[in-house]
């Protein structure tokens, strides 16, 4: 008697959503040395799925802000923001209301430290 296998097939699928969103305000000057950016008032943090979409939440956070950009990884899907903490936090709302508006994804709430 032959014993039959059974195949099975795993996929990973990310979901839709900002994973992270967290804004650091008035950061010890330090913390921008080490992370090799220029000193602002405030870092906005931010991680999203699929990992692509930090190319849109950094189009976004530009245009609905007077941000910069402090680091943009597509493969990790990592983004941080720098300007003021209001202009900061600002842009982090509207990340998370476009993509979860237009795009279908699931928003994170925005916390701060």
């Amino acid at each position: 008697m032959s014993e039959e296998k059974k195949r099975f097939i795993q996929e990973f699928v990310p979901g839709k959503q900002v994973t992270l969103s967290h804004l650091i305000a008035n950061p010890d000057a330090d913390m921008f040395d080490k992370l090799g950016i220029q000193q602002a008032g405030a870092l906005g943090i931010l991680t999203l799925t699929p990992s692509e979409t930090v190319i849109i939440a950094a189009d976004l956070a530009t245009k609905a802000a007077n941000v910069t950009i402090g680091f943009l990884d597509r493969f990790t899907g990592s983004l941080v923001v720098v300007g003021s903490v209001s202009e900061v936090d600002m842009a982090m709302e509207e990340i998370n209301r476009f993509l979860s508006d237009q795009l279908g994804y699931t928003p994170s709430r925005i916390t701060k430290s």
